[in-house]
């Protein structure tokens, strides 16, 4: 403990708001780093805590959370919507996938065993800005009214109304764990997007199947457009796929998970105060055009707990950069206003583009060349047309998504 310097009471070098991917994800680096005191500030029991969710990746080689990933698939596949497949193999990357459960316990054990660490279960209510660092003031379960300070405050709560942006458009999806009778799928492939089937008149859906053994899966029904459905169009939406289309047989819902997360091109700010941050969704992780978060959580995660380590001001990094960004904007609106038609752009950018080199574009990883090889097997004159008119667009704020907690 000599390591860190006498501070208030009550007070933390770091103090995180929000338990999700992102908060604990930046707690575990930084008691990697093990240079600072660490506050923690998780919802308690109840019904302010998110429900169990799904998060995926993809990576190569060994990983700090193996231990606790659920499934990971070798093989991707995208159905068009004429039933033809595009499989690939993305080697040397596996796509990944983890559970919020079994990730918050494998964190919070090695916070357990971290002496500069507290993880406090409360409300945080309000976070601002004091002298020499920010104060949250929080609810305990009890009732009692907690006021805590630190020298910076990372905060990955969701916002309730999304910066202005040109376009708004929501990935809503509900997913059923099933159990079949018999053996219906392979534990190998993962399919990513399934345009089998209905469009809708605005956007686009396809389904998602994540198989967990022969005869289990996680089967889910996504849209890409600007309102969410009811839970009973979900239900539907998801009885029609696994009877119809991917034809189950019998089956049993064991779970299901529901979500909506924001595709807009607005800018989100990371740095809200001098010494207050935003972490996670609330601070752009997520990817615009395609709900992925988890990866870039990571990434925003080691950079901050490397900073604090090296004794540099922390600073919560863009976790996409400007092309990435730019690109996508063209993308969402170029599917808002129905001048791309979805499940083909997607299906032809899987079947036209080296698997290995498409996911490191989708994780922002590739260079000016291999993105402009990419963009030319996209519908090259709606999207330049979009691309020109995207700067003279007004930006409009918007209510987020009562869910934002990407499942990507």
């Amino acid at each position: 403990m000599s390591r860190h310097p006498v501070l208030p009471a009550g007070t933390s070098d770091v103090l995180i708001v929000g338990g999700g991917a992102a908060g604990l994800s930046l707690a575990y680096r930084l008691t990697e780093a093990g240079t600072t005191t660490v506050t923690v500030v998780e919802p308690p029991d109840g019904p302010m805590r998110p429900p169990e969710r799904t998060w995926c990746y993809w990576g190569q080689g060994t990983g700090d959370f193996d231990e606790v990933i659920t499934a990971s698939w070798s093989r991707l596949r995208v159905r068009g919507a004429d039933g033809s497949e595009v499989t690939v193999d993305p080697a040397p990357l596996r796509y990944r996938m983890l559970r919020s459960a079994p990730f918050e316990r494998w964190v919070h054990s090695r916070l357990a065993r971290s002496p500069g660490v507290h993880l406090l279960r409360a409300t945080a209510d309000t976070v601002h800005e004091a002298s020499d660092g920010a104060e949250v003031r929080c609810t305990a379960p009890d009732g009692r009214t907690l006021t805590l300070r630190a020298r910076q405050v990372f905060d990955s709560r969701p916002l309730h109304t999304l910066p202005p942006a040109r376009t708004h458009l929501l990935q809503h999806f509900r997913g059923w764990f099933v159990r079949t009778d018999d053996n219906r799928f392979d534990p190998e492939v993962a399919d990513l997007m399934d345009f089998r089937l209905p469009q809708p008149r605005h956007g686009l859906a396809f389904g998602y199947v994540l198989p967990l053994a022969p005869d289990q899966a996680l089967v889910e029904y996504t849209e890409f457009s600007r309102a969410p459905l009811s839970t009973a169009g979900y239900e539907a939406a998801l009885d029609h796929y696994g009877r119809e289309i991917l034809k189950l047989g019998a089956f049993t819902v064991d779970a299901a998970e529901q979500g909506a997360i924001p595709m807009t091109d607005a800018r989100f700010p990371r740095r809200v105060g001098s010494a207050v941050f935003r972490i996670g969704a609330a601070g752009g992780a997520t990817r615009p055009a395609t709900g992925y978060t988890f990866a870039a959580v990571q990434r925003q995660s080691r950079a901050i707990a490397a900073a604090l380590r090296d004794g540099r001001t922390a600073a919560v990094p863009a976790p996409h950069g400007r092309r990435a960004l730019a690109m996508d904007a063209v993308l969402l609106r170029a599917l808002d206003t129905g001048r791309i038609d979805g499940p083909d752009f997607f299906t032809t950018l899987f079947r036209r583009t080296p698997p290995e080199r498409l996911l490191r574009f989708l994780d922002g990883a590739t260079s000016p060349l291999e993105e402009w090889g990419i963009g030319l097997r996209t519908p090259v004159g709606p999207m330049l047309r979009t691309a020109v008119e995207l700067p003279f667009l007004p930006r409009r704020a918007r209510p987020a998504p009562r869910s934002e907690e990407s499942h990507r």
